[in-house]
């Protein structure tokens, strides 16, 4: 028998992470090269989380990588930044912690190891204001072969079904044009051949595509990372019970496959579960009754590491501005019964010629805003769920949530009862239940206001960021043009979901959990959703959720490696 089987444990780590996606394969990751024995527990039997879902960019000022497309960005202009987004609501320790390791923390993945970013030269900050930047600060995780990771690449979470065509092909936003169009130009054709052909080829031997992008080429990267040096990870593993001693976390009990196992951490235990997500308590507690008690997040993501921090002595955090971080969603069902969701990013509500409406029928907010800024116009105005309205010429340009540009896919969403369809307004209003005199008023002064190009009552197309994703060849305002006076005219309904949570745990700048005085418990750490956003609730550009998530394990790895 061995030492740690006579003091009562079954395994001994220096650092025991809970939850396999991006802050915890990080954590992981980091610890490994950092020379400490790490083991890594997923709940599921695959890695990925929010992550594996999401659009993949990670925000991360100063980052050196934002030099090699010419963007000028320094941390010192960062802070200037989110200074004034934050303002008051505090935390400003942690967020200049996070500004001081970006750059370190990406240059250390991408010297040792496959996780690669490339900075996007222009992906504008979500709000103006001083310090702001026009692009270098939203990495984008390059590509990845799905292939190299053999029998395992069924471990990768995939992309939610609507974000993938023929079944399982992931393309990249600028490919969406070429595909929707193939034979408008010899570059679109040698495009569509070579991404259609490959999947093709893919289907042969696997599940779906293994071309991966966005946030599926992120987790996978980071799964091989981690393979490659042979870190453990145990899947099917949940978090059952936090061990302390003294007050401190020395290990945890953890439910696998094999039987409940207990494990001792020397240096830590990490917490990086997925947040609130769908823990129902913590819901009907702290998120707006506006709200449906349902999360874009995995439906696993249950807030174990939240509730088993607290029971430890761990002070909750309700995330300021906003417990969440929000984007308006709409729903189709699928054929074998499900629901998908479709997040409405920016491809359709950021173009001239929508409109965005209560039941009232009054506009409530910038529809080219950000997700998130979209969704608290909606929550400010009380209103659980919106219509987009707009008429034929815009789907024809853009399309509208799953009905691609071009009305491609109308029909069968119509026949599904995805979007409806009227000749008229008024017609359009009765079918939604909208009132049908203040939408009319409404699309009258909209086009009022798209003729002069200025947005007087909320400012559309006013922001950089606004104005990069309207319509360069609509002007004199990008994010404006009329609705049309004959029909048809399309309503979409959607209502805010959350898709990463700002409330979670108190943290200091290592990523050391606090308890309600302020003091930092000994051996346990959060990162990721489990951590309270250092954004205190605002949204300041993309990736501003992983891009934290990443940093924090980073210094999380460190700190607990330099322990004694």
């Amino acid at each position: 028998m061995t030492d740690q089987q006579k003091a009562g444990f079954d395994e001994e780590v220096d650092l025991l992470i809970f939850g396999a996606g991006a802050g915890g394969m990080t954590t992981a990751l980091v610890g490994a090269l950092s020379g400490l024995k790490v083991l890594l527990c997923e709940k599921t039997g695959q890695v990925g989380g929010n992550t594996s879902t999401s659009g993949g960019t990670t925000w991360v000022p100063g980052n050196s990588q934002g030099s090699r497309v010419g963007a000028q960005d320094n941390i010192e202009d960062a802070a200037t930044f989110l200074r004034a987004i934050v303002g008051d609501r505090g935390g400003d320790d942690v967020r200049a912690a996070f500004l001081e390791a970006g750059q370190q923390a990406i240059d250390e993945l991408e010297k040792n190891t496959e996780v690669k970013f490339a900075a996007a030269a222009a992906h504008p900050d979500y709000l103006d204001g001083p310090g702001f930047a026009f692009g270098g600060r939203a990495l984008g995780p390059l590509p990845f072969d799905g292939r190299l990771l053999g029998a395992e690449f069924d471990r990768v979470r995939p992309p939610r079904q609507e974000f993938m065509g023929l079944g399982g092909m992931m393309v990249g936003r600028a490919e969406l044009a070429q595909l929707l169009k193939p034979f408008a130009s010899l570059g679109n054709f040698k495009a569509t051949v070579s991404i259609v052909g490959r999947y093709a080829l893919d289907r042969l031997r696997y599940r779906r595509g293994t071309r991966l992008l966005m946030g599926n080429a992120l987790v996978a990267r980071l799964f091989y990372s981690l393979r490659q040096r042979k870190v453990p990870i145990l899947f099917d593993a949940p978090l059952k019970e936090l061990l302390l001693e003294s007050g401190k976390a020395v290990g945890a009990i953890v439910d696998t496959p094999q039987g409940q196992k207990r494990i001792r951490a020397r240096r830590g235990v990490v917490l990086a579960t997925g947040g609130v997500a769908w823990n129902q308590a913590l819901r009907k507690q702290y998120f707006p009754a506006l709200v449906s008690l349902e999360s874009q997040a995995p439906e696993t993501n249950t807030g174990d590491g939240i509730v088993h921090a607290m029971q430890a002595g761990a002070a909750f955090d309700d995330g300021h501005d906003s417990p969440a971080l929000w984007m308006p969603c709409s729903f189709i069902k699928r054929a074998d019964g499900s629901r998908g969701i479709w997040p409405h990013i920016l491809l359709d509500r950021a173009k001239p010629g929508l409109i965005a409406v209560g039941r009232d029928g009054k506009r409530f907010v910038n529809e080219s805003d950000s997700y998130h800024d979209f969704c608290m116009g909606m929550l400010r105005n009380g209103l659980s769920e919106a219509w987009l309205i707009c008429d034929a010429d815009f789907i024809k340009s853009y399309g509208l949530g799953l009905v691609m540009p071009g009305g491609k896919g109308l029909a069968e969403k119509l026949r599904k009862g995805y979007l409806s369809e009227a000749p008229t307004l008024d017609a359009l209003a009765a079918k939604v239940g909208v009132d049908a005199a203040a939408l009319k008023q409404t699309v009258r002064r909209h086009n009022e206001l798209a003729q002069t190009g200025v947005d007087a009552d909320f400012g559309r197309g006013t922001s950089v960021m606004n104005r990069f994703n309207g319509d360069e060849a609509q002007q004199p305002n990008p994010c404006m043009r009329p609705i049309r006076d004959k029909g048809p005219y399309y309503a979409l309904r959607v209502v805010p979901m959350d898709l990463a949570c700002s409330a979670g745990l108190r943290g200091d700048v290592n990523g050391q959990v606090l308890d309600a005085q302020g003091q930092a418990i000994d051996g346990l750490y959060a990162c990721g959703n489990d951590m309270t956003s250092v954004f205190r609730g605002t949204y300041p550009g993309p990736g501003t959720t992983i891009g934290p998530a990443m940093v924090f394990a980073w210094r999380i790895a460190k700190h607990a490696a330099a322990k004694a």
